[in-house]
């Protein structure tokens, strides 16, 4: 069956092909005959009751520098479509959630992957504490005293943004760290939500494991082993992709968790796990895609489309 898609996104022209999930997808979706129409978050407009985009067409090609071709643009109702990638990256703003209420509007009519009422309500870092006893000990404050708290109960801790993405502003500190006050005053005029606050999980320097699922399914998985001088395993920070398989305990997390991403409409969920335990819930624009496939893993975007058309079908 030949679909016609969208993709909201980020400019195509500053993605780095090479590890990008949405192009993965895109590829796949050219593979399949399906028609693509491109626009970004600020081409989207509510003009009474109809969700209008001025789209253009886009044909893709794995070759970085050289990866898309964009035709003209034009000015039409979302509806028009079978489908919609949600496939901006975060800042989780008040923008981000502003386009969720717009995409909700042409529901069912057209199939918005991930749900955008669902991904307004599970951002990655909230979601997850739905699964406390999955997790390392968390804390989401900006409290100073339950954060010295916390940190007396379990020494070495990890802070970061609530709302941040690919590695930025992780910070460890050890349990007699005399930056601690340093980084409090930071977060505190930097950031006007809470944090997170977490217990430091030494086995990081073994890998932090990206997990997709697939409607709730395991799909894959890479390790991500963080470079010797970071404590980041983010590929964007250096993190090298390293072959693994599942264990017992990270299937019984997927098991877990997967019957509320079905049943949020959560098509492509990306998990962090470390040292068997969930530490986040990728909803927004998860990544993982490319390199589970490099390294010999399932091609988690045959998977994806999979869904997408037998959802179309029915």
């Amino acid at each position: 069956m030949r679909l016609n898609i969208a993709v909201q996104m980020d400019p195509i022209e500053r993605i780095s092909i090479r590890g990008d999930s949405t192009f993965a997808l895109l590829l796949e979706a050219q593979k399949r005959g399906h028609a693509i129409a491109y626009y970004t978050p600020d081409r989207l407009a509510l003009l009474g009751a109809k969700v209008v985009a001025t789209v253009q067409p886009l044909k893709v090609r794995d070759q970085q520098g050289d990866h898309f071709t964009l035709g003209g643009t034009r000015r039409t109702e979302l509806t028009e479509f079978d489908a919609v990638l949600l496939r901006q990256d975060p800042p989780f703003d008040l923008a981000y959630i502003t386009t969720t209420h717009l995409l909700e509007r042409i529901q069912p009519a057209t199939l918005v992957v991930n749900d955008p009422s669902a991904v307004r309500n599970a951002p990655e870092k909230m979601f997850v504490m739905e699964f406390p006893e999955l997790m390392p000990p968390t804390l989401i404050t900006r409290d100073l005293a339950e954060i010295k708290a916390f940190r007396a109960a379990h020494g070495d801790i990890v802070m970061k943004p609530l709302y941040g993405k690919g590695g930025e502003a992780v910070f460890r500190l050890g349990k007699e760290d005399l930056n601690f006050g340093s980084l409090y005053d930071l977060f505190t005029v930097t950031f006007r939500e809470q944090w997170v606050v977490q217990k430091f999980l030494p086995a990081v320097k073994d890998g932090d494991k990206r997990i997709l699922l697939v409607d709730g399914e395991f799909a894959g998985a890479v390790n991500r082993v963080p470079a010797p001088d970071d404590l980041r395993s983010n590929m964007v920070r250096g993190g090298t992709p390293k072959e693994t398989e599942l264990t017992a305990r990270e299937g019984d997390i997927c098991a877990r968790i997967g019957p509320a991403l079905r049943e949020r409409g959560l098509l492509f969920v990306g998990i962090d796990v470390i040292d068997g335990y969930l530490t986040e819930i990728n909803v927004t624009s998860p990544t993982g895609i490319r390199a589970v496939k490099n390294l010999g893993g399932p091609d988690v975007a045959a998977m994806i489309w999979d869904k997408i058309e037998a959802r179309r079908r029915k």
